[in-house]
Formats: C-alpha cells, sequence, structure tokens
C-alpha cells in the first residue's frame, strides 16, 4: 500500500512527510463510487495544495449532500496495469474469489475470473490465465511484464484474509502492477466493520445451507434399500399419488414389507393398511398428503429412520413458514426428510422406485435431483441408451437432507461409479464445494436457473460481477466436476465416465479423428477446437504406415483421417488405422464418426453397419488405456432398431455412442478434466 495519512477534516490534514505527487480522496457514506462524485484528485504537488483541494472537494461534495467521513493523503503511486481483488460472501456458496481488470476498466469490460474460496496458488496463476487481459499482464507491445508472482500473493492474501470471516463485500480497486510489484491504492469493505472489530476480527464460519433435522450424519444405506416402507395418503375412493406409489412399488418387485396408511381402511389395492403413521414401524415413509397436513404426520415418524415429503406447497410456493414448521416436526420425531417436494428415490438393487414398470438392471451410475421430472427423464433416456443405475435420489427443496450429503455418502458408496447432478438451490453450497473437492469420483452437473441470477449492486461493484452462472464455472474449475448444459449431455457425460473413467489415459488435449467425409472431418475439426480440444497432427512414421494399408489414394493422410466407411467398405480398416497411428505415437482420445444415412442409401442391409460397430468395439478393447468414442451422424435415416443395435454392440465393447460430434466433443472434454484433476 502507498504510504498516507487520514485527518476528519482538510484543516487536520498532516502531510508533510509524504513524498509528491501526492492523490487526495474523500471517504464515507454516499462514496461508493467517489471517482464519479469527484471525491479524487491525482498530481498533487505538495501537502500545502492537498490541503486546499480537500477544502474544495468538501465543498463540492456539500453541494451534492455528502458529507465524507474523512480525507484520505496518500503517495501516488507509479503508472502501472490496474487489476481488481474482491471478494463476496455468497449466500448459498461462502466466500468468493474474483480478480480482473481494475480501475474504470472494471466496469467497461468486465474482465474477471472467480474461484470459491480458499483457492491455492496454482488457482490464482489459473484465474489471471483466464482473463482476455493476460497480455497486459505478461507484456504488450513493449510494455514490461508484471510481477505476477506478487500479484498471486495479493490472492493468497486476500482469500486467506476472508477464508471464515463475517463480512458481505471487500475490494482492492484498484491493484497497480508492475514490473517491481503489486499496491493497493485503494480499498473497501462492507459489512458491520465496528462488530467485526469489537469481537477481534472474529473468524467463526457459519452453515449456509438447510438445517440436518435430527443433528446427526446419516449413512442413507436405508433410504435407498429399506426392507419396509409406508405410504400416507393413498385413498380408497379417487386414486392419487399415493396410490401411485403403491402401484410402482407393486410393479417394481418390492420384496420387503409394503403397507399403507389410511385412517379407517384395512386395505388399499391390494396393500395392507395401518391407521397411523406411529403404527408402521417401517424403515421408509412416502407421504403424499395436503402440504399443511404434512407436518402433523411427520410428527408420527418416530422411530422411521427416513421421510419422504412427495407434496408440494411449501417454501417454492411462498409458504418459507411451512416449510420450517415441517423441518421442526422432523427434528421432534427423529427422522431424516427428504424434501419436500420431491419424487423419491430409485435403487433397482434396493427395490425403491417412482416410475412405473418393471425397474432397469442394476448398475454403478448414480444422480441427486432436484427435480423429480428431469430425475426420471435421465433414467429412461439413459436406460434406453445402456446406461444402468446404482442409486437416484431426488431431493426437492432440500430442507433437510441436501445434495452435498448425499454426494459425500455416494462418493464412499462401492456400488456408485459416477455421479450425475441437477441443481438449482443446493442449498448448502459450501458444503457441496467441500464435498465435490474430496468426492474422488467424476461428478456431472446440470446447473438450471444459471441464467439472470446475478447480484443487485452496481457494475463496478465485486458484488455486481458475480453470477450464479460464474459460481459455478468456478466450482467446475476447482474441483474437476463438468458443468454441462443440457439434459442430453448430462446423459452423454455419464455415459463417457460410466465406460472411460477407469481406463488410464492421460487428461491432455489431443483427439484423433477417423471417419469418411471430408467435410465432416472439417466441422469435427471446428468442434473439438471450439471445446478447447486438440486435433494433434498425426505423429512421425503415421503416414507410411497408413499407405502401407492402403489409404492415402486421392485423400490426404492427416489428422481428421478420412477413411472409407460404408456398406461395400471394410469394416475392420478403422481398427488397423488407429492401431497403425498408435503404433507411432499417442492420442488419449480416438473418435471413429460413421455417417449412417449412406448405410442405407447405397446399401439394404445394417450388418454392414452393425459389423462396423463391432469392430470400433473390438478397437476399444484392444486399447484398454485409450478412450474410444463413436459418433453415429443421421441416426434418424436408419430403419427402427437400428440405432439401439448399433448402441449395443459399440457399449459391448465399451464405446460410448453420440449423434453429433457436438455432444461427444463435451463428453470428451470433460473426461479429460476428470482425468486432469485426478
Amino acid at each position: 500500500m502507498p504510504r498516507g495519512v487520514t485527518a476528519p477534516d482538510p484543516e487536520t490534514i498532516e502531510a508533510g512527510g509524504l513524498t509528491p505527487p501526492l492523490v487526495l480522496k474523500a471517504y464515507g457514506p454516499g462514496l461508493l463510487h467517489k471517482s464519479d462524485a469527484g471525491a479524487v484528485r491525482l498530481h498533487l504537488a505538495s501537502a500545502e495544495d492537498a490541503v486546499q483541494a480537500a477544502r474544495e472537494m468538501r465543498g463540492a461534495l456539500a453541494a451534492q449532500g455528502i458529507t465524507p467521513d474523512g480525507f484520505l493523503v496518500e503517495e501516488q503511486s507509479a503508472p502501472g496495469v490496474e487489476v481488481i481483488v474482491g471478494a463476496v460472501n455468497d449466500a448459498a456458496f461462502g466466500p468468493i474469489l474474483l480478480v480482473g481488470l481494475g480501475g474504470v476498466w472494471t466496469e467497461v469490460l468486465h474482465d474477471t475470473a472467480l474461484r470459491l474460496v480458499p483457492i491455492t496458488a496454482s488457482d490464482a496463476h489459473e484465474m489471471l490465465d483466464e482473463l482476455r487481459a493476460k497480455p497486459l499482464l505478461d507484456g504488450f507491445r513493449g510494455t514490461p511484464a508484471i510481477d505476477r508472482d506478487a500479484l498471486v500473493e495479493v490472492l493468497l492474501a486476500v482469500s486467506t484474509m476472508v477464508t471464515g470471516l463475517d463480512f458481505e463485500e471487500f475490494e482492492l480497486n484498484p491493484v497497480i502492477c508492475t514490473p517491481q510489484g503489486a499496491t493497493a491504492v485503494d480499498a473497501r469493505l462492507i459489512g458491520s466493520l465496528a462488530r467485526l472489530i469489537e469481537a477481534g476480527i472474529s473468524r467463526t464460519v457459519s452453515s449456509n445451507g438447510a438445517g440436518n433435522a435430527t443433528g446427526q450424519r446419516s449413512g442413507f444405506g436405508g433410504l435407498f434399500a429399506p426392507e419396509s416402507i409406508a405410504v400416507v395418503g393413498a385413498s380408497t375412493k379417487k386414486p392419487n399419488f399415493g396410490n401411485m406409489f403403491l402401484g410402482f412399488y407393486g410393479a417394481s418387485g418390492f420384496q420387503g414389507r409394503l403397507v399403507a396408511v389410511h385412517p379407517e381402511a384395512d386395505e388399499i389395492d391390494g396393500v395392507p393398511c395401518v391407521r397411523s403413521l406411529a403404527e408402521a414401524d417401517v424403515e421408509y415413509a412416502l407421504v403424499a398428503v395436503p402440504a399443511k397436513q404434512c407436518p402433523d404426520v411427520v410428527r408420527q415418524a418416530k422411530g422411521i429412520p427416513y421421510v419422504q415429503v412427495m407434496s408440494g406447497g411449501f417454501r417454492e410456493m411462498g409458504n418459507p413458514e411451512l416449510e420450517e414448521q415441517l423441518i421442526e416436526a422432523a427434528r421432534q420425531a427423529g427422522t431424516r426428510l427428504l424434501g419436500p417436494n420431491c419424487m423419491g428415490v430409485y435403487s433397482p438393487r434396493g427395490g425403491q422406485t417412482f416410475l412405473g414398470g418393471e425397474p432397469g438392471l442394476p448398475g454403478t451410475v448414480a444422480m441427486i435431483s432436484q427435480s423429480g421430472g428431469m430425475a426420471g427423464e435421465v433414467i429412461k433416456v439413459g436406460e434406453r441408451r445402456g446406461l444402468a443405475y446404482s442409486k437416484v435420489a431426488t431431493v426437492g427443496n432440500c430442507a433437510d437432507v441436501t445434495p452435498a450429503e448425499l454426494l459425500r455418502y455416494l462418493a464412499d458408496d462401492d456400488e456408485t461409479s459416477t455421479i450425475g447432478l441437477y441443481l438449482e438451490d443446493p442449498r448448502d453450497g459450501r458444503g457441496l464445494f467441500e464435498a465435490l473437492q474430496q468426492a474422488g469420483k467424476p461428478v456431472a452437473a446440470l446447473i438450471g436457473g444459471r441464467s439472470g441470477q446475478g447480484q443487485q449492486a452496481a457494475a463496478s461493484h465485486t458484488g455486481g460481477m458475480v453470477s450464479d452462472t460464474r459460481i459455478w464455472d468456478a466450482l467446475a474449475a476447482q474441483t474437476g466436476t463438468a458443468i454441462v448444459s443440457s439434459q442430453d449431455d448430462l446423459i452423454g457425460v455419464l455415459d463417457f465416465f460410466d465406460l472411460h473413467a477407469h481406463r488410464a489415459a492421460a487428461g491432455t488435449k489431443e483427439v484423433l479423428v477417423i471417419g469418411p467425409s471430408g467435410g465432416a472431418s472439417v466441422l469435427a475439426a471446428d468442434v473439438f477446437d471450439a471445446a478447447g480440444l486438440e486435433i494433434a497432427p498425426l505423429p512421425d512414421g503415421a503416414a507410411d504406415a497408413l499407405r502401407q494399408l492402403g489409404l492415402g489414394a486421392g485423400s490426404s493422410l492427416a489428422n481428421p483421417l478420412e477413411i472409407p466407411v460404408g456398406p461395400r467398405a471394410d469394416p475392420g480398416m478403422v481398427k488397423r488405422a488407429v492401431t497403425a497411428i498408435l503404433s507411432h505415437g499417442s492420442y488419449a482420445d480416438v473418435v471413429t464418426h460413421v455417417n449412417i444415412q449412406s448405410f442405407f442409401t447405397f446399401g439394404t442391409s445394417a450388418d454392414p453397419l452393425l459389423a462396423y460397430a463391432h469392430a470400433v468395439g473390438e478397437l476399444q478393447q484392444s486399447l484398454p488405456d485409450t478412450r474410444v468414442t463413436l459418433v453415429i451422424r443421421n441416426a434418424e435415416c436408419a430403419p427402427a432398431g437400428v440405432e439401439d443395435a448399433v448402441r449395443a454392440l459399440a457399449r459391448e465393447g465399451g464405446v460410448p455412442v453420440y449423434r453429433n460430434m457436438e455432444a461427444a466433443a463435451v463428453a470428451i472434454r470433460a473426461g479429460k478434466t476428470f482425468r486432469r484433476n485426478r
């Protein structure tokens, strides 16, 4: 920081010990943007000039109705690159650190990078590398590079300072960076400074998430595989959601004890009844009654480890007080509460379901979703594509059980290898961040409501430069989580993780693309480049090896590589060509693509296409440490059932299948990021 002095009024300024040129600033309420208010003067030649400037500034501010708390006179720093370093205490995620181009450029360019606190030196360097202004930091058109290590130290110092601190916003703007170091020439702290000082800058961390109704952490085994279930809310007269769930459990072949709760009936839809939840003696209860009745029902759940409230009408409908009553009821009963406003749990091994019909095969893909409908779609579409699920939990409002808790459980679950998330308001964002850091398993997340959630503050304010979208991007960068933008990409990334996350292929950027059509290959190169992946040149010697296979006549031998694929082509050529290339160099990822339309325009049978898919599976089995991906372009041109057959054959060989290059690029990038982080 520059040397400086403060004074409550111009007459008491004593700046004689400072070396000109000097800077004068007024400070206090109403001076959020000092330059706009005329509360900054530069290039003052003496202490006397500073006093006179302060008198003039006081009069000008008074004309605007502003009375400053005091004046600051500082030695003016040498010019350099101006940077903003700030932190905001997000309601869900806790302290968020920000760096970007500072000074007046903060409002103009919005060029910033974010990370969740605390950060490492590696995080700090990555933040600087993300800035569009990075060339200014590294030296541009004859200007020297700044002392990057000094700026990294500033970021680490602010990260350390705000960790566990009760504050709203803190920023240094600008930090003037030169080859000799970094100097903070202005600072702002928003929050109860007096309270902080009285507490001795107390560093107590408060939870931002939902409360645990019982105050105890659960292993959640019984949530996914209960031995007994009670359904509250089924009707003897008019079928409702309660009846629907009784039917679901019956159709799924639930092997445990199933009862319905009804004050009068002896049985409903063939299921025996008990008079109240207090008499049920079960491990899991599903409550599907009107929202206002739910707290009374949940109070009866003493001795029941888990209660799921399907009913809506709580916080999501503007009734937070009713949700608080529900949480208190769960606390009194000593039960863990799933929901409210959620569909429940799906676990083929454990007999849990919220979907009609026979459950799919048990697998190793898990999911946590705040939307029951979204979870159902991911399950059904995923199973159609070959995915098999271990455990799926819908959590709705997360009033008690949070995504962070479930993620920690699934990260330690031997039956789960891959985890998907659909989140809108994670409640305990800080806990989720920490759980993702520790997960050790690949995680893909689809975030709903990412747009339009920026905080309401001035553009040059640190808080105004943080939005939900950018926090999720920061979380992804720090944890290796794959943030996707669509349901299809979520399923695609889970498919990729399921088949490829265990492989030892590196997280490096290179991709080998091989298939028919030069135009499709050129477009593929564009897609992978946009995804931050590299279509690396063929290794030395590869071209000669390909010519020995009869390739290269009439086409170039380069990456992307064009080979004949069609109803009259040799389906084994893809395996031989890739093997020849990899014998001269390595690619972490191989993308093989095919135009399905050509098989049925120039042929009449699916057999050649299926033979090609089988050959791609054999290629993967011969390369256990390389990730092979199949793209089936124009799959809608295939007769019914052919696409499913191609997917099944490829998946049997360990190869995920995508309908276009864009979906494949999203999945491949996610796989590389996970491997690099790991």
